[in-house]
């Protein structure tokens, strides 16, 4: 038997439904201008995700596309 009591879970913090918990379905998303394909936020783009409009590289140089 566990030594777990439903007491413990009341002590733990409540989380904000608005606050990213490991689901990317939380987080802004946008096509990329080059290949369409859906670029999910991250966090190296928290302070330019407005400037941001290609997925990779690879669609920056404007690569061939299959």
């Amino acid at each position: 038997m566990s030594s777990r009591t439903s007491s413990s879970r009341s002590s733990a913090r409540p989380v904000s439904p608005d606050r990213f918990r490991g689901n990317k379905s939380f987080l802004p998303s946008k096509p990329c201008a080059a290949c369409g394909r859906t670029m999910s936020w991250r966090r190296a783009w928290a302070r330019c995700w407005d400037e941001v409009k290609f997925c990779s590289e690879a669609c920056r140089r404007g690569g061939p596309r299959r």
